[in-house]
């Protein structure tokens, strides 16, 4: 959480207003399946989530940081609900969405922390629902470097802790919440795409 408050306070619109490739592809996948409500859990200042919105998708937001917050409503306006609060303490409503997109975040959690984001967010999916996550890879240049904490998984960044995915940790976490594809993707970082269907 302070992590997340101190970097949007010192960084603000980090990574700019263009949306990630992640959220470009998962974008078009949207539209192809027909997706009217999307959850974004991890929105941030809401940059990956305007290509939804400019598509016809209505967004609702989750957001640990109040900074991070108060500077989406400045550029994307008040109609966008966010809640504030950590993604572990979902649901913060009853809605059931048709689309969820989950981009850069699963891997700052631990391991329960992600069994139970992937959890909620299949809960959260209506019937026939599609989630996707965006992940980083092994295949990362920063794999391996920072303080090991577990496996798989290392504190860099002055603070963040990240795990690393590979194909097999991706089946072993999502293959029981409807695991349909998994594409690799290049974001910055070597992501993988992880697609579910309810």
């Amino acid at each position: 959480m302070e992590f997340w408050e101190a970097s949007f306070i010192d960084k603000q619109e980090m990574w700019g207003f263009e949306p990630a490739i992640s959220a470009v592809l998962t974008n078009n996948f949207f539209i192809e399946k027909g997706i009217q409500n999307v959850l974004i859990p991890g929105i941030g200042y809401g940059r990956n989530a305007q290509i939804f919105r400019e598509n016809g998708m209505k967004v609702t937001g989750i957001e640990i940081s109040k900074t991070a917050i108060e500077l989406a409503r400045k550029h994307y306006g008040t109609e966008l609900t966010i809640h504030h609060g950590s993604v572990n303490e979902m649901p913060f409503d009853a809605t059931k969405y048709e689309g969820i997109f989950c981009h850069a975040l699963i891997h700052l959690l631990d391991q329960e922390e992600r069994a139970q984001l992937i959890r909620n967010c299949y809960e959260q999916l209506s019937e026939d629902g599609y989630m996707v996550f965006s992940v980083i890879s092994k295949e990362a240049a920063t794999y391996g470097q920072g303080k090991s904490i577990g496996k798989d998984r290392f504190e860099l960044f002055g603070g963040a802790t990240l795990f690393f995915y590979d194909r097999e940790t991706i089946r072993e976490e999502f293959e029981k919440s409807g695991l349909i594809e998994v594409t690799e993707v290049n974001d910055n970082y070597p992501f993988y795409l992880i697609k579910c269907k309810k």
